[in-house]
């Protein structure tokens, strides 16, 4: 436990100001912080470390990652972010070939959905921190009231079992508590810093958020459990990697973008 308050203070102080300054800077550590995460879900399925289509995975997330939907080379020259995705696809099924089938479809979907899954959570991330900085901590204290509450009711009144064979100490009641110490968080945030005009949709889009994270966390538990890892990574010592951290979060922002809650 030590380790992990450590670890998190030392996280929060190095991370943050980067968070309130925003810019060029965020952005920046957006994309380090990014290409951790596709790393370490590669180092998972070892058998898909592959030197060039690890660099296609990190082209593409980079390109997922930057502002925008379109990246303009020169005037009236342009491509969708859809462009080269597809493109990319095509790259690394050719790749396929190139090599005998040593690299295979199953290595080329994977790598191909590993950089989507990082690339959009992150940067709807940033779109985030555009939007405002109050709808970043309105995401951050509902993730943390979730885990939170899902923690003590699971502790206090868990009886039924969420999802064993993926994460056998979650529990049902663990997952409606974290949900409605959420929305209490939420009303009393919505009262000091609003993120809505309306408490009702506040309420109703906490819920929705507050579950999604739960569910973007028992996604994380089952590729660890599939790949049979204990943590994704260990750059934060007591907490595991980068996605360990974030996987709450991949799923959240890019959510509540999605419904236009965030615009």
């Amino acid at each position: 436990m030590k380790i992990r308050i450590i670890t998190a203070v030392i996280a929060i102080l190095m991370f943050f100001p980067f968070v309130f300054y925003g810019n060029w800077p965020f952005q920046l550590i957006m994309y380090i912080i990014a290409s951790i995460g596709v790393l370490e879900l590669l180092k998972m399925r070892t058998k898909t470390i592959y030197p060039v289509p690890t660099a296609f995975t990190l082209l593409l997330l980079w390109t997922l990652l930057f502002p925008g939907h379109e990246i303009v080379l020169v005037e009236y020259f342009y491509f969708t972010k859809s462009d080269i995705t597809l493109f990319f696809v095509l790259l690394m099924l050719a790749y396929t070939v190139l090599v005998k089938n040593k690299f295979t479809f199953d290595d080329a979907g994977f790598l191909i959905l590993s950089a989507i899954y990082v690339g959009l959570g992150f940067y709807y991330f940033v779109e985030t921190r555009e939007a405002g900085l109050e709808y970043i901590f309105y995401v951050i204290l509902v993730i943390l009231a979730t885990d939170t509450g899902a923690y003590f009711f699971g502790r206090a009144m868990g009886k039924r079992k969420l999802w064993p064979e993926i994460s056998p100490n979650k529990t049902i009641e663990g997952a409606i508590g974290g949900i409605l110490l959420a929305c209490i968080v939420a009303v009393i945030f919505q009262i000091i810093w609003p993120v809505h005009s309306s408490i009702v949709i506040v309420l109703f889009v906490t819920v929705l958020a507050s579950a999604f994270g739960q569910i973007g966390d028992l996604v994380e538990s089952a590729f660890k459990r599939h790949y049979n890892v204990k943590d994704s990574g260990h750059i934060l010592p007591g907490h595991g990697g980068i996605l360990d951290r974030f996987d709450s979060w991949l799923f959240v922002f890019p959510l509540l973008h999605f419904i236009h809650f965030i615009s």
